[in-house]
């Protein structure tokens, strides 16, 4: 029997998956104790993230960004790995009125160059490394007063409080995105990655 009050495909509209070409623009570290990174020539990767990584783990603990658990219980890592853009980094430094933002200030693990208006890359878009790396982006990282804080410093700004506020105000929705390790492998500075955006719509209901 026909369902009168289904819903037709014609009245939500989907935007189809789609494929960008892209090249790593710079690998990151970050030491087990602090989320700042340093440069290095490429990332090994389990499916725990980045061996040695701030952020490596199956699991982590949650904080500010999931108010629905206790502060600290222990969840699945989404989080795994920061990446985030040369343009969004220049415009970023721009409303900070600094000479540049550097991926490492922010805790970056990944420059990733060729993909416009990356931050806005919606969840579940796989990064295809040419050296057979695959990474999941889980949504957008948002900007917070220790990643603000840690770009004063690093850029010597007068006021390092006034930074840290800043950073988070002009930061949103540029500051990159976070992934997973999908499948895991090495990843080379200056390797192409295919990235697949998914298919798209609008949750409306």
């Amino acid at each position: 029997m026909l369902d009168m009050f289904a819903r037709r495909d014609d009245e939500i509209e989907i935007r189809p998956g789609r494929k960008l070409a892209a090249k790593v623009a710079g690998a990151y570290v970050a030491p087990f104790d602090h989320f700042q990174t340093r440069a290095v020539d490429g990332l090994e990767l389990s499916f725990e993230g980045i061996a040695g990584d701030y952020h490596a783990g199956y699991t982590r603990r949650s904080g500010g960004r999931e108010p629905w658990y206790p502060r600290g219980t222990e969840m699945r890592n989404e989080r795994q790995l920061s990446i985030v853009a040369p343009d969004e980094l220049a415009v970023i430094a721009g409303r900070m009125e600094l000479a540049e933002v550097k991926p490492e200030w922010i805790g970056a693990n990944l420059l990733i160059e060729g993909v416009p208006q990356l931050s806005m890359l919606p969840a579940g878009t796989m990064l295809f490394f040419k050296g057979g790396v695959t990474l999941k982006v889980d949504g957008q990282n948002v900007p917070c007063r220790i990643a603000g804080r840690s770009i004063a410093e690093n850029a010597r700004m007068a006021d390092h409080e006034a930074g840290s506020l800043l950073f988070p105000k002009v930061a949103r929705r540029l500051r990159g995105v976070v992934a997973w390790v999908e499948k895991p492998g090495r990843i080379e500075a200056g390797e192409d990655v295919s990235v697949r955006v998914p298919e798209q719509w609008i949750y409306s209901a």
